[in-house]
């Protein structure tokens, strides 16, 4: 898979809109992307700097270039929450893309948190998850100025976090094969 031109993703995301009871739509605050194991071409988006369609369209960029798109969570998250906000901007939704999710395609285990914190610490990944208190999540989602470098802080730390996670699995031999994600 080295050949392979792999696209490593994360969103960070806040409520919007209540849809019945108390499930919360959500809209995307930052986008983060990376080609794996090369930091230094990480891309953040963030909302309250960037308008929407130009994250949108920033990350269409990179992802349809992709070979092969991983994150943590990505199928039933971060994918289907870009397309959800593709259509509501009036984009063309996401092509259908090969993917790896390292919460998804992780060999079946027991008594095993799959969340990439727990991951990441119980194989000893050396990077560390960025942490937010509700304070800072409350100041990253009203967009002010602080809360835009919290959130960038977040999503960047999530990728770099993700590449060593995604390489110790790999590495491993814990990961099932890459599967299609459909919009």
């Amino acid at each position: 898979m080295s050949s392979l031109h792999i696209l490593d993703v994360d969103i960070e995301n806040r409520p919007l809109a209540y849809l019945g009871q108390d499930f919360t739509t959500a809209e995307i605050t930052a986008i983060g992307a990376c080609w794996h194991d090369e930091p230094d071409t990480l891309k953040v988006w963030l909302l309250g700097r960037d308008k929407p369609k130009v994250m949108l369209e920033g990350f269409r960029a990179l992802y349809d270039k992709a070979d092969i798109v991983t994150g943590h969570y990505i199928r039933k998250h971060d994918l289907p929450i870009i397309n959800g906000a593709m259509i509501e901007y009036g984009l063309p939704p996401l092509a259908e893309k090969l993917t790896v999710d390292t919460k998804m395609d992780l060999m079946k285990h027991w008594y095993l948190s799959a969340s990439q914190e727990n991951l990441c610490e119980t194989l000893g990944v050396p990077a560390a998850k960025v942490h937010m208190s509700n304070a800072k999540w409350l100041e990253a989602n009203r967009l002010t100025k602080e809360g835009l470098g919290l959130t960038a802080e977040r999503v960047i730390g999530d990728i770099i976090q993700h590449m060593a996670l995604r390489n110790i699995l790999v590495e491993r031999g814990l990961l099932t094969e890459p599967r299609v994600w459909r919009p």
